[in-house]
């Protein structure tokens, strides 16, 4: 058992130092931010580009023209009847399904569920089964603004994770599909034009089956939430 725990932990190492890595490249001193707060960076790897796909979006989620930011909102947007649209839970999932090694960060504001699904979860009722974590086809992080927790989810198994000061606002996230890992990190800013700094929030272990796997987003009854997609 403790062999295990070690040759886990040091896959987790290893998987920090390569998304470190990935993330090297000196970010350009007149490079401006974007209107959703994230910075553009060049970075290759295993960034991943994603846009939000608006026939999956609850309702009540307004998406951005580029479809790279979704607010929680309190009015309904009068998104068109589609299969594919949550009509109870307030999610949204990406176009892009995920393969290989894929990385990818947002910028969050608020409680947000930052989550990755299997494309057949269930898009109807309220119920765990169509709940981003609730089932065996999904998982998430849960990130709450007032005590700056984060909770790791899979199958309605809740795993709190340790408090992080100051509370993060953008969220890395690494799907290694052939290794099983699905990693979550807190990105802060670097100091003096420095790379940015990634801190390991949890990782889930699982065998992912040939099933299409997209990135999905999830917020609360209160209205104000949103969740930006960064460029890499």
């Amino acid at each position: 058992m403790m062999m295990m725990m070690m040759m886990m932990m040091m896959v987790v190492m290893m998987m920090m130092m390569m998304m470190m890595m990935m993330m090297g490249g000196d970010d350009d001193d007149d490079d401006d931010d974007d209107d959703d707060g994230c910075d553009d960076d060049d970075d290759d790897g295993d960034a991943c580009g994603l846009t939000l796909d608006p026939n999956t979006a609850h309702r009540l989620l307004s998406l951005s023209e580029d479809h790279r930011e979704v607010k929680r909102t309190g009015e309904d947007q009068s998104h068109p009847d589609h299969p594919d649209r949550f009509d109870s839970q307030y999610q949204v999932l990406c176009r892009e399904g995920l393969t290989g090694r894929c990385y990818w960060e947002v910028e969050r504001r608020g409680d947000v569920t930052i989550g990755v699904t299997y494309r057949g979860i269930t898009r109807r009722g309220g119920g765990d089964d169509s709940m981003l974590g609730g089932n065996n086809k999904s998982w998430n992080l849960t990130c709450t603004e007032d005590d700056g927790g984060y909770s790791a989810f899979y199958n309605g198994s809740e795993t709190p994770t340790p408090l992080l000061s100051p509370v993060p606002t953008r969220v890395g996230v690494y799907v290694d599909r052939p290794a099983g890992s699905l990693s979550f990190y807190r990105v802060s800013p670097g100091v003096g034009g420095s790379s940015h700094t990634l801190t390991h929030i949890h990782t889930f272990w699982t065998t992912f089956t040939q099933e299409d796997l997209l990135p999905g987003f999830g917020f609360g009854f209160w209205s104000g939430s949103s969740v930006s997609l960064c460029g890499l």
